[in-house]
């Protein structure tokens, strides 16, 4: 079993919805998902450039598509609103999905709409992307610019609704910011270690133990400029560099996976954030390739009880006490 908190497939999803196609995950990623060995995770809603202009707008058409995949691949993948629904699919050996939210630049100054959002079956939020938004700043925003007051009142009321609190993407400033306001377990569910590349979306070793003092937990993330920053050395075993840094800084209850894999999205949404001709690390070229990922986290010395806490155990821990049911 293994479990990627941060999978952005409703993205792809919803390109092909828009396009008049039916049954998506089906078609275009079940098969990829399953030879890699991944059992479930988080699929979040994304703004994705060029939709941003109107994020609402793109949020809702993103909800529609979710909807109907819902309906067409219920056979294959379970949409989940609690733990309970996790454990049901796993008994009943389907895929499983829990719908984030990644950044909430379409609430505007509307922290009500989380509760919209929330009924729909979102259990999972983070305040930005890479954007500066009325609530908080993104890594690629103003540095001296953190958490509003407007955001402070989405942190609570995120983690007053028993969501999932992410500070992936979010700037220095606005998660130490969040951090004297977060009560409970606050998360970087895609995100590495910036003192193995100093990348702004990467976490120091501060923030790395201060996530793991609330009893939250960061995800490695797979996407190769934040892996190292020699191309040819964008490398899996580097990837697992990351891991071990992490495992010593926050403890190995504390880690787990993030990938971020993004290979199937193109055009001006794959350009906003990458600045290569690739986006995967080397030897980890989408979700099929998890096993080599798994072989070397063996080769490097982890214990099996240890790794099946990385694969997924770690995470279904947090899910358990974070969600409300």
């Amino acid at each position: 079993m293994i479990f990627d908190a941060h999978c952005d497939i409703w993205t792809d999803v919803t390109h092909h919805h828009l396009a008049g196609e039916r049954d998506i995950f089906r078609r275009y990623h079940y098969e990829r998902l399953e030879k890699g060995g991944i059992t479930g995770g988080i699929f979040v809603i994304w703004n994705d450039p060029p939709y941003d202009k109107d994020p609402l707008k793109r949020t809702h058409q993103m909800m529609e598509a979710i909807a109907q995949e819902e309906k067409d691949c219920a056979d294959i993948l379970k949409v989940c609103r609690s733990f309970r629904d996790m454990d049901e699919a796993i008994k009943d050996g389907k895929m499983y999905a829990f719908i984030g939210l990644e950044g909430l630049k379409s609430i505007g100054e509307d922290v009500d709409r989380i509760d919209e959002f929330y009924q729909f079956g979102a259990r999972h939020a983070s305040l930005t992307w890479n954007e500066e938004n009325p609530l908080a700043t993104g890594a690629r925003g103003n540095p001296d610019r953190g958490l509003t007051d407007l955001g402070r009142k989405a942190v609570r009321k995120i983690q007053d609704l028993g969501m999932i609190l992410d500070m992936s993407h979010i700037n220095d400033k606005s998660f130490w910011d969040v951090m004297d306001v977060a009560a409970g377990p606050v998360v970087a569910t895609h995100s590495n270690c910036r003192a193995l590349c100093n990348q702004a979306r990467n976490l120091t070793d501060e923030q790395l133990k201060a996530l793991a003092d609330t009893g939250g937990m960061v995800g490695l993330n797979s996407f190769n400029e934040f892996v190292h920053p020699v191309e040819s050395e964008q490398t899996v075993d580097n990837l697992v560099k990351h891991l071990i840094h992490m495992v010593e800084i926050m403890g190995i209850d504390h880690v787990g996976f993030g990938f971020d894999f993004s290979e199937f999205l193109e055009g001006d949404t794959l350009n906003s954030f990458s600045s290569q001709a690739t986006p995967y690390t080397i030897g980890l070229e989408d979700a099929s390739h998890v096993p080599a990922l798994m072989e070397a986290i063996r080769k490097a010395g982890f214990s099996h009880e240890e790794i099946e806490k990385i694969a997924w155990k770690n995470w279904h821990t947090l899910i358990h006490k974070v969600l409300h049911a």
